[in-house]
């Protein structure tokens, strides 16, 4: 199926591309496009008009300062997770990086892009909110930080205005005695996170003090897995802890679980421990 028309309008910078979202209402911002297009496509989103904003200079690379990794919401998964800056900083977000969909989709979608969208299958809002991430918005009265824990607000639903652009990502360095893992159940066919669970364990004497794991793919928005982390704060991770802490998932998760023609409801809460087990145990590993 073909999209309806819609007016395309090429943004030359970040105030161009505020201007055009306050002057064309119903507007979307595009990226990539591996998120917008097929929803177009298949009529389920009908912009009135298209604002290009692939094209614009400085939302593009990967740096590192002061204990932070900042990413220009341009940038692509595939750079994400070849960066030697990202793999060293935060692996578990290179690890999630190359997971997403196939090298087309990875060499062509962006970090914004996939944020903004919102997708519960998607990976990386999983793994940003465990990572207690920031996302940098310019609007119309300028700039503004957003935490992950904020900016997802339910199915393909953000916090960002509609005349807002997300313009970078930064996420704090991974610390000294800490390990982080993602590990998801992916549909066969697109790669998209039927279950999702990313794992940040940090350990010291030999005990876990401090945890954050976050579940997705089978709720509407990335969810804070508070019983599971409860469980780990405090003991040693072995796999008796892990075990125990994994089977609390099912009760973080309360009753917003996703069912579809993929997997039941049912069925997602059930393997999700599993899921959650297995990030946690590398994590656990790569803490040291």
């Amino acid at each position: 199926m073909y999209s309806a028309s819609v007016d395309y309008y090429r943004a030359g910078s970040v105030a161009e591309a505020v201007s055009l979202l306050q002057q064309h209402d119903g507007a979307k911002l595009l990226a990539g496009g591996h998120s917008l297009i097929p929803l177009m496509k298949l009529r389920l989103a009908e912009p009135s008009a298209l604002i290009d904003i692939g094209h614009v200079s400085g939302m593009k690379g990967i740096e590192q300062s002061n204990g932070v990794l900042k990413i220009g919401a341009l940038t692509p998964h595939a750079d994400i997770a070849s960066s030697d800056a990202v793999q060293q900083a935060s692996p578990m977000l290179a690890e999630a990086a190359a997971m997403i969909g196939d090298p087309q989709v990875r060499n062509r979608g962006t970090i914004g892009g996939n944020v903004a969208h919102a997708d519960p299958a998607s990976d990386l809002p999983t793994v940003l909110t465990a990572l207690g991430a920031t996302f940098g918005v310019t609007g119309p009265i300028g700039e503004r930080s957003i935490p992950a824990a904020g900016f997802f607000q339910g199915l393909m639903s953000t916090a960002l205005a509609a005349n807002e652009v997300l313009t970078s990502v930064e996420i704090p360095a991974s610390a000294s005695g800490q390990g982080s893992a993602y590990s998801k159940f992916s549909h066969p066919a697109s790669r998209y996170a039927v279950i999702g669970a990313a794992a940040i364990v940090t350990v010291s004497g030999g005990k876990c003090t401090a945890a954050s794991v976050v579940l997705g793919g089978l709720v509407s928005s990335p969810t804070r897995a508070a019983l599971v982390e409860a469980a780990l704060t405090g003991n040693a991770l072995d796999e008796d802890t892990i075990a125990t802490a994994a089977a609390n998932a099912s009760d973080d998760l309360g009753d917003d679980v996703i069912g579809d023609i993929f997997a039941s409801a049912e069925y997602r809460r059930s393997v999700a421990t599993v899921y959650v087990g297995r990030a946690i145990t590398a994590a656990a590993v790569r803490a040291g």
